[in-house]
Parts: structure tokens; C-alpha cells; sequence
């Protein structure tokens, strides 16, 4: 049964187009290098602060930043809940939700398991970890052994592999919420959107409402988070070079023109199948997309510009609502490919760093746990870091490697998650396409030509 929806995020798509309109990705860029210079008069490049004082005062500028990624990742949880549930009661049929589930999973491992090859592949013939005194860099890292990394988690034997696979299914749900298990809360919204559809309209009116009000009230809070995002990133940047430094996030300036390089590479593989398969002009998509992209760069978090994403894709892009409001919140979890491909660099870098030789099946056993790891993570900035800990342990490379890189992260976070939305729109205009040619759904007429 088709289930017909408000669309409960008008007010917040219109504050979204007021921030990019008003320059917010510039606003970020600018609070970053402002943040850079403050971190470097007050930190250890300079030496004019004893580093005690330097250190609170940048505890402090970073106060803004950590409650920026507090909101966001507050409310992330109920977000992509109400957003997965909506999305699928959107659907025209549950034949349309059955075809359109089954291709988008299975496009999103193919292009994931794609993102996290050429992550591996781009840092072995670059070779960023040779470009970096390891020696001095190993004396870092013993010195701050103690830094917190996240839990890791170890590869499950062939044995634990059946009871591993039943813990996917979320037993009690508000566990999973509260303990940030992204991967069952999807399942078990999959699980209750299906239901809503099978459902009487009658039955199902109340609880889609309930939905759509606790979506708008998710995305009010990410609202005022995204007021912060300059005042954050000028925070968070000045505190990490007043503690480690300009010259140590200049050494790793290989290392992060390898991520941009191969990120650069991800979006390119993007716009071909766009052209391929959807017969739009690369210059097109880009131009129609370029302003939710410059907000997901701007504020780190896929999850936020959601509203946003759905817009541009109706809108821009031409992509049917039931399409669109199913593949992007969808996307926002499990489709984290600039993730994948930058924790297969990050990996690489630390293996040649710490002299770790990675044979044939150990890339192999990588790429699995980071297929696995970015499928079902929440879309909150920082959240690479946590997976790439995981991989790390099933690899073998010491995790307290990772406080060479947190420096230069927030960059990165920045690049990866503009991809990751990039590749959300294009799985929604791949699905689009794909669903129309079926006649499953009638295709949406785009408001732009595409090719011949």
C-alpha cells in the first residue's frame, strides 16, 4: 500500500540554502586557517606560551567545536531513524521498495569495496609513510601511548561468524540507540518502515506523523548546530596546532595530498557513471550539486545536510521523491565510500611507517573489516577515526599510530564527507534510472537536458 507523506522539511531546506547562500563553506575554510595561525602563536611553533597555558587556551577555543560535534551527534540516532522509516514509506509498492532496496545494497558494497581499492592501491605507488621521519614519529606515538583510541574490535573467527551475524538484528532497539549501534537502528527501522507499509493507512497515519515531527525537531537541532560550524572549526583547528604543532601537520602533507588525490579519483569514477548510465554531463551534475556538497565540506556530517541532499536531488536533479527520500538517508548510513578509501590510505601510510609488511590476505582481511566497519556508521564528523581503529587491530599495525594523523583528520573529515554525499546523489540518480527503465516508477522529468 502507498503511503503519502508531508514533507516535514521545508522550513529547515530553506535555513540550509540561507547558509550556503550565505557563503558558509567560505565562513568554514576561513575559520580553519585562522585557527591554524592562533594554534601556531600559541603553541609549540612559537614557544611564546608555556605549553600549560597554551593548552587551557585552547581547550577553551575548542569549547565551540565540541559542542558543535556533541549536537550533531546527539541527534543523529533519531534522525536517521525517522529519515529511513519516512523514506520507505514513500515508496508506491512494495515491489518498488523490494527492487530498489536489494540494487541499492548491493550497489553501495560493490562501489564501497571499489572506494577502499583505490585507497589502498594510491598509497602504495605514493608511498605517503616514506615521505615522514619515522623515527621521530615512532618516539611521538610511545610518548603518548596513553591517548585514548577507540575500542577495537577484533575480525570474528569461522566459528563466531553465525552468532556474529544474529547480533546484527537488534534485540532490544533502544540499546543499540543508546549504545550507537547505527547498523541495527537502520535494520530495525528497515524492519519497522516495512511494516507501516503493509499497514492500513488508517493504522500507519499516526505513527508517520509521529515520525515526521520527530524528524523536524532532529533537524531544528541541527540547525543551531550548524550555526557553530565556523566558530567550531576555528576552535577545533587551534587547539590541535597548539598541540602539536604547524611542523608536524606540514610533515604530513603527503599523506593528506594522497587522501585528496584519491578522493579526487572516487568523484571522478562518480561522474563517469553518471555519464554512462544516467547520460548527464559531468559539468551538469556538478554545477546542480555544488551548493549541499560545499554544506556537507562546510559542516563534516552527511547526516546534517540530508534535508538538503533530498532537495537537490528532486529538484536538481530530477529524481523521483520516492527514490530520493529511500537512497539518500540510506546513503547517510551505509554508503560511507570517501571513509572507506581514506581509511585504506590511513592504513598503508601507518603499515610503511611502522615498517608493517601487508601480504596479499592481509589487504584482503582490510578491505573486508572496512567494507564491513564504514557499512552502518553513523554519518557524524570524527567518525572515521573510530572505524579506521578496527582496522587497524585486524591488520596488525599498533592503533596508537593513530595520533599521527589525528592532527590532520578535521581536513580530511572535511574532503571525505563532501564525497560521501556525492556519492549518495549518485546512487539515488543511478537508482532513479534504473527504477524508471523498469517502469517500476514513473521517471521524474528532469528540468535540465541531459545527453543525447
Amino acid at each position: 500500500m502507498a503511503i503519502k507523506n508531508s514533507n516535514p522539511l521545508n522550513y529547515l531546506n530553506r535555513h540550509l540554502t540561507r547558509l550556503v547562500k550565505g557563503r558558509l563553506w567560505l565562513k568554514v575554510i576561513i575559520g580553519m586557517f585562522l585557527g591554524i595561525t592562533v594554534g601556531m602563536l600559541i603553541g609549540p611553533t612559537t614557544g611564546w606560551l608555556p605549553a600549560e597555558t597554551a593548552t587551557t587556551i585552547g581547550n577553551w577555543l575548542a569549547l565551540p567545536g565540541q559542542l558543535f560535534l556533541t549536537l550533531i551527534q546527539m541527534i543523529v540516532m533519531p534522525l536517521i531513524f525517522a529519515s529511513v522509516v519516512l523514506g520507505l514509506t514513500s515508496s508506491e509498492s512494495f515491489e518498488q521498495l523490494r527492487k530498489m532496496g536489494i540494487g541499492v545494497v548491493v550497489y553501495f558494497v560493490i562501489t564501497t569495496t571499489i572506494a577502499i581499492i583505490i585507497g589502498i592501491g594510491i598509497a602504495s605507488v605514493i608511498k605517503p609513510g616514506s615521505f615522514v621521519d619515522s623515527t621521530n614519529l615512532k618516539t611521538l606515538v610511545a610518548s603518548k601511548a596513553t591517548t585514548t583510541i577507540p575500542t577495537q574490535v577484533t575480525a570474528p573467527t569461522l566459528s563466531e561468524l553465525p552468532q556474529k551475524l544474529m547480533t546484527i538484528l537488534p534485540s532490544n532497539p533502544l540499546t543499540s540507540m543508546v549504545e550507537g549501534q547505527m547498523l541495527q537502528v537502520v535494520i530495525f527501522a528497515i524492519v519497522f518502515g516495512v511494516a507501516l507499509v503493509m499497514m492500513s493507512k488508517t493504522q500507519s497515519k499516526p505513527l508517520l506523523e509521529l515520525m515526521s515531527s520527530l524528524q523536524e525537531v532532529c533537524m531544528t537541532v541541527v540547525g543551531w548546530a550548524m550555526r557553530l560550524a565556523p566558530i567550531a572549526v576555528f576552535g577545533l583547528m587551534a587547539q590541535l596546532t597548539t598541540k602539536i604543532g604547524l611542523n608536524s601537520i606540514l610533515g604530513m602533507g603527503v599523506y593528506v595530498g594522497t587522501v585528496v588525490l584519491g578522493l579526487l579519483m572516487l568523484t571522478a569514477l562518480y561522474l563517469l557513471l553518471v555519464y554512462l548510465f544516467a547520460r548527464e554531463a559531468p559539468k551538469h551534475f556538478l554545477g546542480n550539486t555544488r551548493d549541499v556538497l560545499l554544506l556537507a565540506f562546510s559542516t563534516s556530517s552527511s547526516a546534517a545536510v540530508m534535508p538538503l541532499s533530498i532537495k537537490t536531488a528532486e529538484e536538481k536533479l530530477g529524481i523521483h521523491p520516492s527514490v530520493s527520500k529511500f537512497v539518500i538517508p540510506l546513503g547517510a548510513t551505509i554508503n560511507m565510500n570517501g571513509t572507506a578509501l581514506y581509511q585504506g590510505v590511513a592504513t598503508m601510510f601507518l603499515a610503511q611507517v611502522f615498517g608493517v609488511d601487508l601480504g596479499v590476505s592481509a589487504l584482503l582481511l582490510v578491505v573486508v573489516t572496512a567494507v564491513g566497519a564504514s557499512i552502518g556508521s553513523p554519518g557524524t564528523p570524527g567518525v572515521g577515526i573510530v572505524i579506521l581503529a578496527m582496522i587497524l587491530e585486524t591488520a596488525g599495525i599498533p592503533t596508537a599510530g593513530i595520533v599521527l594523523i589525528l592532527g590532520v583528520d578535521r581536513i580530511l573529515d572535511m574532503c571525505r564527507t563532501a564525497v560521501n554525499v556525492c556519492g549518495d546523489l549518485v546512487a539515488a540518480k543511478l537508482m532513479n534510472r534504473w527504477m524508471s527503465s523498469t517502469e517500476v516508477i514513473k521517471a521524474a522529468t528532469p528540468e535540465t537536458p541531459k545527453l543525447a
